[in-house]
């Protein structure tokens, strides 16, 4: 069997470990400290929560996206296979050296998403980009760590509680989407979107979409009226 070649690591701000890239003859592996935390064999659930979230919008044009995390660039690409030419695509990623993987080892597997004029890339952290403005986006997708339980940094655990949801109601505009990642299932997230004001429903998803493999989760909720907010 052909051994996995490290090609690049960084620091995790906090104290979330360390960050390394790896390959193996075609293949691609993102880990901190020895924990998987994506593959570049296994990219379908990713790009599946762009497609769903995308499919609420209906015939909405001039559609404004932000997505929390850039990883290997895959929901990215769905997302631009689905905003339309008029489409804009702001990506929030707070390791430099994930964007600069991304730019160089990582960018043939998605097809050079970043290269789009569509999209721009922030070095910064979706959380404070969600408080930065009211109704500033059709849809907002989180793939930030794995999900409502947090691995690399605890406080990517403020995304998922009740302030971050609310930051993302509040960025979102009238019948905007938010779509999340997971690894897994989480029935308490499903009743905390609800009680946030999203029209949510939690969804199994194939890690290699149709190709089958591990059972991932998203969830794409609808910005609705919070109870007892007057029309």
């Amino acid at each position: 069997m052909i051994p996995w070649e490290l090609i690049g690591k960084a620091q995790v701000p906090g104290d979330g470990g360390e960050m390394t890239l790896h390959r193996r003859d075609a293949e691609f592996s993102i880990r901190v400290d020895r924990f998987e935390l994506m593959n570049s064999r296994m990219h379908g659930s990713e790009e599946t929560l762009a497609e769903l979230a995308c499919a609420k919008l209906g015939e909405r044009r001039s559609v404004r996206m932000l997505i929390g995390g850039l990883g290997m660039g895959y929901t990215v690409a769905a997302a631009l296979r689905q905003v339309g030419p008029r489409g804009q695509i702001v990506v929030a990623e707070l390791m430099p050296a994930v964007v600069e993987w991304n730019r160089g080892p990582l960018a043939h597997l998605a097809g050079r998403p970043l290269e789009d004029p569509r999209v721009t890339v922030r070095l910064a952290d979706v959380g404070a980009m969600l408080c930065e403005g009211r109704e500033a986006y059709d849809v907002i997708l989180l793939d930030v760590d794995n999900g409502p339980v947090g691995f690399t940094r605890k406080d990517n655990d403020w995304l998922y509680a009740e302030d971050g949801l609310a930051a993302a109601f509040s960025a979102l505009r009238p019948a905007g989407v938010l779509g999340v990642w997971s690894v897994g299932p989480e029935r308490v997230f499903t009743r905390r979107l609800r009680k946030a004001g999203f029209d949510a429903k939690e969804i199994s998803v194939r890690a290699r979409g149709s190709c089958g493999g591990a059972r991932h989760v998203v969830w794409i909720g609808t910005k609705i009226r919070k109870p007892g907010e007057q029309v």
